[in-house]
């Protein structure tokens, strides 16, 4: 039972040890999809501020038709997005290592973290961080295994021989 805990420890490690490099790329990313949005969304402002209009303004006179409709409905979704991202991007630029692994689970975007994904390349850590999340790993991956050995060696019943 010690090794296979020894093994899961070590693959919990090198599995933990990545998240600082997966979260920091996934902060590139939702860093470069903030700056596109925001181009998009200070275009349309500029634009509505030119014709003498509020963003609200502008957005409501983008009606009447199925096209207009469907246009004021787009860039609804696209300013929402950019104030969600932008948000979440403030957060996570100023959160420690540990308090971005707690908070990125309620803080993926589930497009850009695949597109993240698709690039990424698991390392060795050679940080402090990455190393002290492969020791955390290790450690939850050991305890864990350990407990659920404990735990099937109770419940099962000897067998008289």
């Amino acid at each position: 039972m010690k090794f296979l805990a020894l093994a899961a420890g070590l693959a919990a490690a090198g599995a933990l040890a990545q998240f600082p490099e997966v979260s920091q790329q996934y902060i590139q990313r939702l860093s470069g999809a903030v700056e596109e949005l925001a181009v998009v969304v200070e275009d349309f402002d500029n634009s509505a501020q030119a014709a003498g209009l509020t963003r609200a303004d502008a957005l409501a006179e983008l009606s009447g038709t199925a096209f207009l409709n469907a246009r004021s409905a787009d860039m609804m979704r696209t300013i929402q997005r950019y104030e969600a991202l932008s948000a979440d991007l403030t957060i996570l630029q100023t959160a420690s290592p540990v308090e971005r692994l707690l908070l990125m689970p309620a803080r993926l975007d589930s497009e850009i973290g695949a597109r993240a994904m698709q690039d990424f390349v698991p390392a060795i850590p050679v940080t402090a961080t990455g190393l002290t999340f492969a020791g955390i790993g290790f450690g939850a991956g050991y305890v864990l295994l350990l407990g659920l050995g404990g735990l099937f060696r109770r419940r099962t019943p000897k067998l008289a021989g």
